[in-house]
C-alpha cells in the first residue's frame, strides 16, 4: 500500500521524550517559571482592558475531545490531537489498508523505492520501472515512489471522500483542504464531499441504503469533525454552516451516535469563532486607542512629560516575556488557510454575504500590523527623551530586550526590535549612539543579517525547533518565527512551482510542500505561554500611542539638530506640513 504522503514518518509530532541528548542551542536553557494557572477563555474584551491580560482562548488547533457516554461515541473526537503533526504517519491498521470502490483508490499493491519521475497520463492502471523507481498510474491519480505527485481535481475531490471500509489518512485530509482553494472555493468542495458521501451508498433499496449511509457516518463525521477543527474560519462562510447544518439532519436520520457527535462538532465551532469575533474586536478597539497621537511636537518638553518604557519596566527579561505572550496570543488566531489564501485566485463572489464580510486574511495582517507597531514603538521611545543620556539608556534596554527575545526563541519580536533601532530616524541620532556599547547589538544584527537569504536566522532558527523538539520545560517549547520571512518564503514556493500540470493535472508534490511549511507553523503556535502576564505592561505595549514616521523625523531633528542642508529642509518642511495637519484635525 503506497503511502499518501512522502513525508511519512519524517515531520513527526513535537515530543518531550527527555531520552534524546539536549541539542546544542544559542538560547539560554534555563528554568521557566511557574505557568499560569488559568487557560480558560473569560468573555470579551473591551476598548479598555488590554486583551493580553485574559487567558488564552481555547484554539481549533488545541483540539478539545468529544465528551461521551459510550465507548462508540468516542469514535469521534478529532483525529489530528492536540500536539501531533498533520504529517505523523497514519496508525498500522489505517482504513486506507481495506478495500474501497472507489476507482481513483486502486494502488494498494505498489511497490516503493527511489529514482527518477514520469508523467502520468493514462487512465487505467500503469507501472513503469526506471531503474529502482516505480511510477505508476491509477486512474487519473499519478504516484512515484508511492507518493502522490499530481491527480485531477476529480480525483483529488473522490479521494477524500470517506467509505465504509476506506478513511483518508491525515496528512492527505490536511493537505488537500487547506490548498484546495487555490481551485475551487470551500463551500463547493464540502457540498461535493457531502454529496459523493451520501450518494455512494444509494442502491435503490431505502432500507439497504439507510443501512449503509448508518455504516459510513461515523467516517463523515471524522472528516467534518478535522475540518471544522483545523480550519474552522471556513465556517464563517454562510453557505458552509448551511451545508454543515443539512448534513446534520441527513445524520439524525440515520444514527444516533453520529448525530450527537455533529451537535457536539457543531457547538464548539460556534464557540470557536465566537472567540475569533471578539478577538477580531478587541484588536480593532485597542488599534483606535492607540491610533491616538502621541504629545505634542510642539514643545520637546512636552512630550519628554510622557511615560516611556522603563517607567513601566525596566527589566529587559520581564518585559521580552510580555511581548512573547502577545505575539502567540496573535499567532493563535491565525487560521492555516490564511497563508494560502493571501495568493488565492479572487473569487467572483467575493461580494457574498458572511464570509467576506471580513477579509480572509485579516488576523495574518493584523499579526503583521503588530510586527510594525512595535517597530515603531521602540523608535519612538528612543526619539522621545530630551536627554540625550536618556536616549542611550533606552537604547542599550532594547538591546538587552532583543537579546532575551532571541533567548526564548522570539525572533519575530526580535526582528521588530532591530528594525526600529536600523530606523532611518533613530540610526541618524550619532551622538546619542556614540555613549552605547553596541558589541551586543552587532551580535544579534549578525543573527538576522538577510545575506544568503538569511541563512544565519535559519540557522538559529533551526536550533530553536530542535530545541523544542527535546524540550525540558514550557519555556524551552517556544519557537516564534519572523513571521514576513515565513510568508515570503510560502509566497515564493507558490510562485516558483505550477499548480496544474501539462496534462491538466494538480501538481501535489507543490500541495504537500506548501502543507509542510504551514504544518511547521502549526506546531510552533500550540504552545501555551508559560510566563506570567503583567496587566499593565502588556496595556502599554499595545496600546501607547506610537509616532508615524514623519513625527519620528521631526523628534529626531529636535533631539540632534540637522547636519546638513538637506536634513534643514527636510525639517522645514515637515514641521509645516505636521502643523497644517494639527489645525485641519
Amino acid at each position: 500500500m503506497p503511502p499518501t504522503t512522502p513525508y511519512a514518518g519524517k515531520f513527526n509530532s513535537y515530543s518531550n521524550n527527555n531520552s534524546h541528548p539536549q541539542p546544542h542551542s544559542p538560547y539560554r536553557s534555563g528554568t521557566a517559571p511557574k505557568p499560569a494557572k488559568e487557560n480558560v477563555y473569560n468573555g470579551a474584551y473591551s476598548s479598555s482592558e488590554n486583551p493580553y491580560d485574559i487567558p488564552q482562548p481555547h484554539s481549533s488547533y488545541r483540539s478539545s475531545s468529544v465528551s461521551s457516554a459510550t465507548a462508540k461515541e468516542h469514535h469521534y473526537k478529532s483525529s489530528c490531537a492536540v500536539s501531533e503533526n498533520p504529517y505523523s504517519p497514519p496508525p498500522p491498521h489505517s482504513p486506507r489498508q481495506h478495500s474501497t470502490s472507489c476507482p481513483g483508490r486502486a494502488y494498494r499493491h505498489t511497490s516503493s523505492s527511489s529514482g527518477s519521475e514520469q508523467s502520468c497520463r493514462n487512465n487505467s492502471a500503469k507501472g513503469r520501472l526506471y531503474g529502482h523507481a516505480i511510477t505508476a498510474s491509477y486512474g487519473e491519480m499519478c504516484y512515484h515512489d508511492n507518493s502522490l505527485v499530481s491527480a485531477s481535481l476529480e480525483a483529488l475531490i473522490q479521494h477524500l471522500v470517506p467509505t465504509v471500509d476506506y478513511y483518508p489518512d491525515r496528512s492527505y485530509v490536511f493537505t488537500f483542504l487547506l490548498s484546495s482553494r487555490l481551485f475551487l472555493h470551500p463551500y463547493e468542495l464540502m457540498t461535493r464531499v457531502c454529496h459523493l458521501c451520501v450518494e455512494q451508498q444509494r442502491s435503490g433499496d431505502a432500507l439497504l441504503d439507510k443501512i449503509r449511509f448508518r455504516e459510513v457516518a461515523p467516517k463523515l463525521v471524522q472528516l467534518l469533525t478535522e475540518w471544522t477543527e483545523t480550519f474552522p474560519y471556513d465556517f464563517r462562510d454562510e453557505r458552509m454552516m448551511r451545508c454543515l447544518k443539512d448534513m446534520t439532519h441527513h445524520v439524525a436520520r440515520g444514527d444516533e451516535y453520529s448525530w450527537r457527535a455533529m451537535q457536539q462538532m457543531t457547538q464548539r465551532l460556534i464557540k470557536r469563532l465566537s472567540a475569533l469575533g471578539q478577538y477580531e474586536e478587541a484588536v480593532a478597539a485597542l488599534n483606535a486607542v492607540a491610533m491616538e497621537r502621541p504629545a505634542s511636537l510642539k514643545s520637546k518638553q512636552a512630550s519628554g512629560q510622557r511615560s516611556d518604557v522603563m517607567s513601566v519596566c525596566d527589566d529587559p527579561f520581564i518585559l521580552a516575556q510580555q511581548l512573547t505572550h502577545i505575539e502567540l496570543d496573535r499567532l493563535s488566531f491565525i487560521g492555516p488557510e490564511e497563508f494560502i489564501q493571501t495568493f488565492a485566485m479572487k473569487d467572483p463572489l467575493e461580494n457574498h454575504k458572511g464570509f467576506f464580510r471580513k477579509r480572509k486574511t485579516s488576523n495574518l495582517e493584523a499579526y503583521v500590523s503588530w510586527f510594525n507597531r512595535l517597530s515603531y514603538l521602540v523608535a519612538t521611545e528612543i526619539c522621545m527623551p530630551v536627554k540625550k543620556k536618556h536616549r542611550a539608556r533606552i537604547i542599550e534596554f532594547f538591546i538587552d530586550v532583543a537579546q532575551e527575545c532571541f533567548n526564548i526563541g522570539n525572533f519575530n519580536s526580535l526582528m521588530a526590535i532591530i528594525t526600529g533601532m536600523n530606523m532611518s530616524p533613530v540610526a541618524r541620532l550619532k551622538k546619542t549612539w556614540s555613549k552605547v556599547n553596541t558589541d551586543k547589538f552587532e551580535i544579534l544584527e549578525h543573527q538576522m543579517d538577510p545575506s544568503s537569504n538569511f541563512s544565519n536566522y535559519r540557522t538559529a532558527l533551526r536550533g530553536a525547533t530542535q530545541r523544542s523538539e527535546t524540550a525540558h520545560s514550557s519555556q524551552e517549547k517556544i519557537v516564534i518565527p519572523f513571521f514576513s520571512l515565513l510568508i515570503k518564503d510560502i509566497y515564493f514556493l507558490n510562485e516558483g512551482c505550477a499548480s496544474r500540470l501539462s496534462n491538466g493535472h494538480i501538481n501535489f508534490e507543490k500541495l504537500w510542500e506548501l502543507a509542510k511549511q504551514v504544518s511547521e507553523f502549526l506546531v510552533w503556535r500550540q504552545v501555551i505561554c508559560p510566563f506570567d502576564r503583567d496587566r499593565r505592561i502588556l496595556q502599554y505595549l499595545v496600546t501607547t500611542p506610537v509616532f508615524s514616521e514623519d513625527e519620528l523625523h521631526l523628534a529626531s531633528y529636535e533631539s540632534e539638530g540637522p547636519e546638513n542642508n538637506m536634513e534643514k529642509d527636510s525639517r522645514r518642511s515637515l514641521r509645516s506640513s505636521l502643523l497644517h495637519r494639527e489645525n485641519r484635525s
